[in-house]
């Protein structure tokens, strides 16, 4: 004969009852951060390695848990406003923390530019440009005042470039050597001024081939890496990444990886533009 009594009842009943206070202060796990990966498939300058940098992107923030990243080739989701019937997809810029942008051109309306400026101005969200991040939007001087410059050609197409780190300290840049060589295509930048940005890395100009035409600078401030604040929120553009290879590289990776972690505010502190380039 079971000896389960009312009484018994009673008391398991209320044992559940007292767990309840302590299960709901059991604490719950942050949400992962998500990134919306935007890469451009429609100008005639897209590039053979977009998919394969956004499938590495993914990867490397699936494998290590800091991001989610949705992969976009259209630019759709960036907006602020409610995406109507019949698409399917409801998310917007809301729902992310940062951009990772591939892309050149100039496809989005007015709306979808002030609503990709206050994601990072005034949301305090992140923004990571990859190659071709700075060789768009040239009539628009928000984006480039945001990103911190223009793609103003390569003249030495690709190359050993030889780099060095200035700002050894940055999360991304913590792996490299001080002085370090990479075959990649790198860019030549307009509009850009390293006091209002803080250059991480940059290309040691006592060793490059100034007989090369379409070299504009005089000042001879070849940047290949920076990162600055654009109102509340963090901004890293790179011009590394041209080629699919150039996404194999485990130093490439991990620059582009800790980048989006700093944009996502995940490791790193802000930072202060400057200083001015050594004569």
């Amino acid at each position: 004969m079971s000896r389960f009594t009312i009484g018994g009842l009673a008391a398991a009943l209320l044992g559940v009852l007292c767990l309840g206070p302590l299960a709901s202060q059991t604490p719950q796990r942050p949400r992962p951060k998500r990134v919306l990966a935007w890469g451009d498939t429609l100008t005639a300058f897209q590039h053979d390695s977009i998919s394969h940098a956004l499938a590495t992107m993914e990867r490397l923030g699936h494998e290590s848990g800091a991001y989610e990243m949705y992969i976009r080739t259209d630019s759709q989701l960036i907006t602020k406003q409610t995406i109507p019937a019949p698409a399917r997809n409801t998310r917007n810029l809301n729902y992310f923390d940062a951009i990772f942008y591939f892309g050149t051109g100039d496809n989005l309306t007015a709306e979808q530019k002030k609503d990709l400026i206050a994601f990072v101005k005034e949301d305090g969200k992140g923004f990571v440009g990859a190659h071709t991040g700075d060789d768009a939007f040239f009539e628009w001087p928000e984006f480039g005042e945001m990103i911190g410059g223009y793609f103003d050609n390569h003249p030495w197409g690709q190359f050993d470039a030889p780099v060095i780190v200035e700002d050894a300290g940055f999360p991304a840049m913590k792996h490299f050597p001080l002085k370090f060589t990479i075959h990649d295509e790198i860019y030549q930048h307009k509009d850009f001024d390293r006091t209002k940005v803080r250059v991480l890395a940059s290309l040691d100009a006592s060793k490059l081939d100034y007989t090369k035409p379409n070299i504009h600078r005089t000042d001879r401030d070849f940047a290949v890496a920076w990162a600055k604040m654009y109102g509340k929120g963090r901004v890293f553009y790179s011009s590394f990444g041209h080629a699919p290879e150039t996404w194999d590289d485990p130093q490439v990776q991990k620059m582009y990886f800790e980048a989006t972690r700093w944009a996502l505010r995940l490791v790193g502190d802000d930072v202060t533009p400057g200083p001015a380039k050594a004569k």
